[in-house]
């Protein structure tokens, strides 16, 4: 789901929700107007505008830590890198393969999650892990000479072994959580309840405009939602510069 599109698509129901309960209490005869049916109207509306709070609350809460897991996860995987690379420079000359490789990898990375065009991000480029495998390779078929190098081999394969499933826990969290069922039904109730708004209120152009404003926060707050469910991607992705900083650390050593 394109966050803008989405976002202006239920700004718009939620305002024709309301410019539709004018017209609604325009139509209906005055046997359905009367202060008993208001208040009834009044319960229901206040039941549901209760549901529909925690809804959205719980979709922004649920959005924002996955974005803030995401982001996590990418300044953790941006230490490992770092890690790796010193621990190959800690190994000496002889590790200057598998660095070089481990600089490739990081470079596809950089290139696979933050394009520099517009086109999307790619996480689970098969290039990009086969590069993986490869540092992993270079590093088994290290030959230590001492207690020293064989520990520092020992480390390097935990380092990219922890690399290659972060890699992983990466490529599963680009995809949006979200269903859009759970948008289309909290939507729905919004527009309900501005309809009841627009029933209710005096025919003129301050309700229009407060109806218009009230569209546009639903809006917002559901395009915060949806841009937070991929952060990867649009306005709200997370930062590249974890991963730069890893880059630096690495050409540094491998070049």
């Amino acid at each position: 789901m394109n966050p803008i599109v989405t976002s202006a698509l239920c700004a718009l129901l939620v305002f024709a929700g309301g410019v539709g309960g004018i017209v609604l209490h325009r139509l209906l005869p005055e046997t359905h107007q009367t202060i008993e049916t208001r208040d009834v109207v009044r319960l229901a509306i206040g039941m549901l505008s209760v549901l529909a709070s925690l809804v959205l609350g719980l979709l922004i809460s649920t959005a924002k830590a996955s974005s803030d897991s995401t982001d996590h996860d990418v300044r953790s995987f941006s230490a490992d890198v770092i890690l790796l690379s010193e621990t190959l420079r800690d190994y000496g000359q002889t590790a200057a393969i598998p660095a070089g490789l481990l600089r490739d990898f990081t470079v596809q990375t950089i290139r696979d999650i933050w394009p520099t065009d517009e086109a999307p991000a790619e996480l689970a480029d098969e290039r990009t892990g086969q590069t993986l495998e490869h540092v992993r390779e270079q590093i088994r078929a290290l030959k230590p000479v001492d207690a020293g190098q064989h520990w520092l081999q020992d480390q390097a394969l935990q380092s990219v072994t922890s690399l290659i499933r972060q890699r992983w826990q990466l490529i599963e969290h680009q995809g949006p959580n979200i269903r859009p069922i759970v948008l289309i039904v909290l939507v729905s109730w919004i527009t309900v309840i501005f309809a009841s708004f627009g029933f209710n209120a005096p025919q003129n152009a301050t309700v229009v405009t407060a109806f218009m404003v009230g569209a546009c926060a639903i809006g917002g707050a559901i395009f915060l939602v949806l841009a937070m469910d991929n952060p990867f991607h649009g306005l709200l992705r997370i930062s590249s510069i974890p991963m730069q900083n890893a880059l630096l650390h690495v050409t540094s050593w491998s070049r």
